[in-house]
């Protein structure tokens, strides 16, 4: 669709079980966002209901179930808004859907992740202290998510990703992945059989890069290739020139590219954050030789450096004024427990209270072992602060918080509603890492 359009949908539900559909990176009307027990009531199976608002801004979105751990299974897809401006441009739109990918069915991978790791696990706290757990109910009791909790102790932690650790700050150990996949697919393809994009000699190409995976972040990764960064999460930034752009759990990137003039093949690769483990996909001129890439690679992907996450600047920030509101939101949570959480320590608060008109600013502070890919629903939202540092940072809906790290972002309160706040990685949230932004 292009900007400027309404998102006009007949959503029916053909599944063997209830399901919703989120509009991840749109701002609809509150009661059109998709999620269960907040915004609507999940669809019975033959229930179908119709969308219609406006979508006034172009940008790489996509769209996921809300439901459950109905997410994992897959139950997500592209929601590309184009900006009709650019309808004049030369180049070729290809779009890259990444997925973590496991035959197990996800409450026994949620099953075994509750059972923690007090038997001898490796996470580590905080400067040596024990993290707070937070209380199951803050951020998360008072809600109807339409998301059991799994009971405590059910099997050992077997799919915990003993690999996938890393240094964090003061030297501490860090975990950087909780689930050992199967696969790791984009476009549904692994690299055993991967998709094969034809492209034309010397010409344009602009990826569409979405992370749907559940709970993996990736390196993109261009090899031969240099691109622009133009947009993350749909919003233009400052072009950013590179061959590797890091992209957390529910974030998008868009990178434009020229190729080469002589005929060849280039991988376009997601590598996994901590990992051997790859996926992607093949640009190829036509009749060029396609060399087979392997599913693991040379070496293990070191985690996401924090100073490119910050690196993006806003094309088009957010209009310059005070902030009425500013609170801070503590995130918690460790391995050991698989108990994860958010807390407003001033207030003690269950959930973010804000009024319409106003500026609000949201200190989060990561006190876990672990970084989280915080998304907030219904706005955008835009970086203005690492440490005590001011920066005009970039515009998203999804923000990755390292660990140890202490970031401001600031929005305007200006689309009224009860909107989830939450960690993208799917067990974080269903776990206790969610609360929701409240208008009174």
């Amino acid at each position: 669709m292009n900007a400027g359009d309404r998102f006009r949908a007949h959503l029916t539900n053909e599944c063997q079980e209830p399901a919703l559909i989120h509009w991840h990176g749109l701002t609809p009307p509150n009661p059109q966002d998709g999620v269960p027990g907040v915004t609507q009531e999940p669809l019975d199976p033959g229930q179908s209901y119709d969308y219609d608002f406006a979508v006034p801004l172009a940008g790489t979105n996509w769209m996921h179930s809300h439901r459950g751990l109905q997410e994992q299974r897959m139950m997500a897809a592209p929601l590309i808004v184009r900006d009709p401006r650019e309808a004049a441009i030369d180049e070729q739109e290809v779009v890259i859907l990444l997925h973590d990918f496991s035959f197990r069915d996800p409450e026994e991978i949620l099953a075994e992740l509750a059972k923690g790791m007090n038997h001898g696990g490796h996470s580590m706290p905080m400067n040596g202290a024990a993290p707070a757990v937070p209380d199951m109910g803050t951020g998360s009791g008072h809600m109807n998510h339409d998301m059991t909790m799994m009971p405590e102790g059910m099997m050992n932690m077997m799919d915990h990703d003993m690999s996938g650790m890393g240094e964090g700050p003061g030297g501490m150990m860090m975990d950087l992945n909780d689930v050992t996949y199967d696969a790791y697919l984009a476009n549904d393809r692994t690299l055993a059989d991967p998709e094969i994009v034809r492209v034309e000699r010397g010409g344009r190409v602009r990826l569409r890069i979405i992370n749907a995976a559940a709970s993996t972040n990736f390196m993109i990764d261009l090899g031969a290739l240099e691109g622009s960064l133009i947009a993350t999460d749909g919003r233009p930034i400052l072009p950013i020139l590179g061959s590797r752009f890091p992209l957390a759990v529910a974030q998008r990137a868009d990178i434009r590219m020229e190729l080469p003039s002589e005929p060849g093949s280039w991988p376009i690769l997601a590598r996994r954050e901590g990992d051997v483990l790859q996926t992607g996909i093949i640009l190829a001129t036509k009749d060029a030789t396609i060399s087979k890439i392997p599913e693991i690679g040379m070496r293990a992907e070191a985690a996401i450096d924090p100073k490119h996450l910050f690196q993006p600047v806003a094309m088009e920030p957010l209009a310059t004024r005070k902030a009425e509101r500013r609170l801070s939101i503590v995130l918690l949570g460790d391995m050991m427990t698989y108990a994860w959480g958010l807390a407003e320590p001033s207030t003690n608060a269950r959930n973010i209270a804000v009024r319409e008109g106003e500026r609000v600013e949201l200190e989060l502070i990561n006190r876990s072992a672990m970084s989280h890919p915080m998304h907030l629903h219904g706005h955008h939202f835009q970086i203005v602060a690492v440490d005590d540092v001011r920066f005009s940072g970039a515009v998203r809906d999804t923000v990755l918080v390292p660990v140890g790290g202490r970031l401001t972002i600031a929005f305007d309160a200006n689309n009224p509603g009860r909107w989830m706040f939450h960690c993208h990685n799917l067990y974080h949230m269903v776990r206790g890492m969610m609360t929701e932004l409240v208008y009174v």
